[in-house]
């Protein structure tokens, strides 16, 4: 098989996989030609008995079992699967830009299970990771995954976490942890950080009066945090940047939140993650974080 015809054949095993899963019926990710067992064994030897090629097949296989309703192919198989061969070093830019393409592909897609879409963002946390340890990217590349991160982060809507019978979904801090990764590349601009920021706090606070239970609050404060870590903001820029999450609007006053349930629920938001940036900065020997503190302390002493 030609490269061209590789490429194209791994493409079309994922989007089948993809389709596969996105319906109750479906009783197994794996494409043609695989089993879950023969990948499971594959996973098990950290992929070492695969060629090359075999790995980049494997890992287009492994993004078509994100959406699985099974947690244990889903997270256990396909997540730490892609981990390993991201992190392993095997893959090189043409196909981790195949891989991206895909997974892009799946935050995208239909997704009434609530499956596919926050497990590709975890896994482009790992693309991410790759182009932050040895950068691969165009800038016009990076650009649009930070803007195709900050996109799929204000859009989440489904904020369910974990489930006893279906493990996680975990949207929220999915995203957040690979608008993570994007903040750590020493190669993003300052208005791409400024990105970062801007899809972090349209999520702070949450929507539909959904309270975190999940430690999402300290998922979404990473990544600022390590913006802040870039030393490009003053003290003057985080006051304004958390006056909207103060701002007790459409509320008079906060003390009125004390009879919403759903007020309360952005309240109790608003203060978890606030908590999680003065916990961060008054710990930490970083100059530049530390600029974060006295506007985070004066943030938590307007709320209730």
């Amino acid at each position: 098989m030609t490269h061209s015809k590789f490429l194209w054949a791994a493409t079309a095993l994922s989007a089948l996989a993809f389709a596969s899963c996105s319906t109750a019926e479906a009783k197994s990710c794996a494409p043609a030609g695989m089993t879950i067992e023969a990948m499971q064994d594959a996973k098990s030897t950290e992929f070492d008995t695969l060629t090359p090629a075999a790995r980049t097949q494997m890992a287009s296989a492994l993004i078509g079992c994100l959406g699985d309703p099974d947690p244990v192919i889903r997270d256990g198989l396909a997540y730490e699967g892609l981990t390993q061969l991201f992190r392993g070093g095997d893959l090189d830019a043409e196909h981790i830009r195949q891989l991206r393409d895909q997974l892009l592909e799946g935050i995208g897609s239909d997704d009434p299970n609530g499956f596919t879409r926050p497990f590709a963002a975890l896994v482009l946390a790992e693309v991410s990771r790759t182009d932050r340890v040895d950068a691969w990217m165009s800038d016009a590349e990076r650009t649009d995954l930070v803007s195709s991160a900050g996109q799929y982060l204000r859009s989440v809507d489904d904020y369910r976490g974990y489930s006893d019978t279906e493990g996680w979904r975990h949207g929220v801090a999915h995203s957040a942890d690979w608008l993570m990764q994007l903040s750590l590349n020493p190669a993003l601009t300052q208005g791409q950080r400024g990105e970062i920021l801007s899809a972090v706090q349209s999520q702070v606070a949450a929507a539909n009066g959904h309270a975190y239970i999940h430690g999402e609050p300290g998922r979404l404060a990473r990544p600022a945090l390590f913006v802040a870590m870039a030393g490009e903001l003053t003290a003057e820029d985080w006051t304004a940047w958390l006056a909207p999450l103060i701002d007790p609007a459409p509320l008079e006053s906060w003390g009125d939140a004390f009879s919403s349930e759903a007020e309360l629920a952005r309240l109790h938001n608003v203060k978890a993650f606030l908590q999680e940036l003065f916990i961060n900065a008054s710990v930490s020997s970083n100059e530049n974080l530390k600029l974060m503190l006295d506007p985070v302390t004066d943030a938590m002493r307007a709320l209730p």
